[in-house]
Parts: structure tokens; C-alpha cells; sequence
């Protein structure tokens, strides 16, 4: 009944079930996303998890698009002690995207996302490898959730 009131200004849900919008769920449309490998932990920390939103857990179909991701790591040192030595920093995951279309290997969407995660540096050399290791997963599990809504919006359109 509410979009029903919306009348037919363009406005059309994302997560809108077909029966209301007339084609196929965005749901449909992202299993059908390929995700190009990603080198290293973090790489394929992101890969893993933008698989998961795209299929959710389920079986891929055919191919429409491949979601290319090159990332970008480093460290920010934060909380800088009288003594010169750090107690905080700010683990900075920086990716560009490119989502190609197969049938004409065109671009059909690119951008950048930015993923932040402060971790806490310990003297245990256990405890800085986990809290990084931590701050990495928070910012890879970031960017995923942008990345899949930014695909999701462009994909619910007229892709």
C-alpha cells in the first residue's frame, strides 16, 4: 500500500520481492556476481566475505558480472607515547573496484572503498599479532558490507 503511494516517481525498493518490481530479486541478481581472487589473508578475507553476501551461503549462478578488488594495506600509528613508542593504531584497508560485465568485458561500475580499525598495542607479541590480525578481519568485513551495497544498488537499477 505505501508504494502504491509512491505512484511512478522511479522510486523502487532494493530489496523489493519481484511480484512488487516486476524483475528479477537483487538478491538473484548478486549470486550471479563472480569474485575475482584477491592476493593475500586479507585479500581473501574480503573475497570470502563478499562471496557469503552474495550467495549467502548458497550456490552461485551463471556468471553475469566479475567483481574485480585490488587492495591496499597499511598501518597508522596512533596514541604516541612521550618516549617516541606507539600504544594505538589504525589498521587502513584501501580498495578499487571494478565490476565488468562478462558478455562485453565492459565496466560496467568502479570506485574505491576505504575500510578503518583501530587496534591496541600490547607488550605480548601474541596479543599485537591477534589485535591486528582482529582490526584486519573489522575492516575487511567493512569494506565487504560497502562493497555489496554500492554492487546492490547498481544491480537493483537498470544493470
Amino acid at each position: 500500500m505505501l508504494l502504491t503511494a509512491c505512484g511512478d516517481t522511479g522510486f523502487r525498493p532494493m530489496y523489493a520481492s519481484s511480484a512488487i518490481t516486476g524483475g528479477p530479486e537483487v538478491n538473484e541478481r548478486l549470486a550471479e556476481l563472480e569474485i575475482a581472487p584477491i592476493p593475500g589473508r586479507v585479500g581473501q578475507r574480503l573475497r570470502n566475505e563478499l562471496i557469503y553476501q552474495s550467495t549467502g551461503g548458497g550456490h552461485q549462478a551463471q556468471p553475469v558480472y566479475r567483481l574485480e578488488v585490488v587492495i591496499q594495506e597499511s598501518i597508522t600509528p596512533t596514541l604516541v607515547q612521550v618516549d617516541g613508542n606507539s600504544s594505538g593504531s589504525v589498521y587502513n584497508l584501501n580498495t578499487t573496484f571494478r565490476l565488468v560485465r562478462l558478455a562485453d568485458n565492459s565496466v560496467a561500475l568502479q570506485g574505491q572503498s576505504f575500510g578503518r580499525a583501530a587496534f591496541q598495542r600490547f607488550e605480548s607479541v601474541f596479543a599485537n599479532t591477534r589485535a591486528r590480525v582482529d582490526a584486519e578481519n573489522r575492516a575487511a568485513k567493512t569494506v565487504g558490507d560497502e562493497l555489496k551495497g554500492r554492487v546492490a544498488a547498481f544491480l537493483s537499477g537498470n544493470a
